[in-house]
């Protein structure tokens, strides 16, 4: 499967993610052929090579020949992309890209989602820049994105609505939970759009994971910056098979005034929200009051379903969290005949290529149970059946 990184080193927007993505091998034809099947006109479509700082880079520039320029809302938006002849994951998370952009607006400036009609992001170019980087995406195969953490800028630029800070109100909401910092410069670098696009891309912030880099492309952005080639870089390879490692969240909190029953009811409230782990441990606090620490681990989409139940059913006012990475072995489901018919067990390989046979407790206690039998007999049996003696079938974990 195909990994990618986004480098934002100058922030990001829908442009320089495309032209970045076209740099990388997406090839020009097939996206204009992609965007020519949507509902769109009075507008024609360009990439160019162009240099910043002596790094060459692709220009994704999107021409418009019309002379009106409508404000399109949201359901104006789903119907000109429900048209197109896209594939389904394209078309559905352009829309979710779409949703996740109106809503905002709509907390910004206290109207429904529904009478929001915006003309930035309703614009062609905004349209084209949105589906193409999703087209783009699955059309190189890409299957999961991580990215470094954005840098803003600060000042003021002109809008519809007037004179607004950088970053713009709907760019600094849909960047909430993702890392940012000051990069000292009075421009503007991350836009709504590349905003949105990331928010819902990337399933993890921060370093660079390891990986085997095949392609790297480069996307160039409109103006000259002082410190720093204007360029968004897409790095694509693969996950590097020999450590397997992925990205995670951990959510922790330390709570001194809650009621140890409950803790019980969290834990599988958030086991059932997908949670990969969830860890108690005793800890001192202020004023010598014992409390707990709670520390949960889980995938990086399932951060604010883990974060909402946190929340609701502890009595903490803040939770700590931080994408992270993990070095896992490489595991599967397998089956196994016994004495007692099939077995569930993990089939553990480590560096060096041996294999470890690892209990499943569930399949184990089912076993017990049926046969009246000492949990403890299961487990010493599994553990000392031989690599591969009674392994019937399995699949990847």
């Amino acid at each position: 499967m195909k990994t990618a990184y986004l480098d934002c080193f100058s922030g990001i927007s829908g442009d320089m993610f495309l032209g970045a993505l076209l740099d990388a091998g997406l090839p020009f034809k097939d996206l204009s052929q992609a965007i020519g099947t949507l509902p769109l006109t009075g507008y024609t479509l360009n990439a160019n090579k162009e240099k910043r700082n002596g790094l060459m880079g692709t220009r994704f520039l999107v021409y418009s020949t019309g002379t009106t320029h409508p404000h399109r809302g949201l359901d104006d938006i789903k119907a000109i992309i429900q048209k197109g002849a896209l594939s389904t994951q394209v078309k559905e998370t352009s829309i979710q890209i779409f949703e996740s952009i109106a809503i905002e607006e709509a907390k910004i400036h206290g109207r429904p989602v529904n009478e929001i009609h915006f003309h930035e992001v309703g614009a062609v170019d905004s349209i084209i820049d949105i589906v193409g980087v999703v087209f783009g995406i699955e059309f190189l195969q890409i299957t999961s994105l991580m990215a470094s953490p954005l840098p803003v800028g600060s000042g003021f630029v002109e809008t519809q609505h007037g004179r607004i800070p950088v970053p713009a109100p709907a760019t600094i909401a849909l960047l909430k939970g993702i890392p940012i910092y000051q990069s000292g410069l009075s421009h503007e670098l991350v836009t709504p759009t590349g905003a949105a696009l990331i928010r819902k891309l990337a399933s993890a912030f921060g370093v660079m994971p390891p990986m085997m880099v095949d392609t790297v492309g480069y996307g160039v952005g409109s103006r000259e910056l002082s410190d720093r080639p204007n360029l968004f870089r897409i790095l694509v390879g693969r996950e590097h098979a020999k450590d397997q490692v992925e990205a995670i969240v951990v959510l922790e909190a330390n709570l001194d005034d809650m009621n140890p029953e409950w803790l019980g009811f969290m834990m599988e409230q958030l086991f059932e929200a997908g949670a990969l782990d969830v860890v108690f441990y005793p800890i001192q606090m202020k004023k010598n009051r014992p409390g707990v620490h709670v520390e949960v681990i889980g995938n990086p989409k399932d951060k604010d379903a883990l974060m909402k139940i946190f929340f609701r059913e502890s009595t903490t006012l803040g939770i700590r969290f931080d994408y992270v990475q993990r070095a896992i072995l490489q595991r599967s489901i397998t089956q196994i005949d016994s004495p007692w018919g099939k077995i569930g067990a993990k089939q553990i390989i480590h560096q060096d290529g041996t294999t470890l046979l690892m209990p499943e407790y569930e399949a184990c206690r089912e076993i017990a149970q049926m046969n009246d039998m000492p949990l403890k007999r299961i487990y010493d049996w599994v553990l000392s059946n031989k690599k591969g003696e009674a392994i019937k079938e399995s699949s990847s974990e």
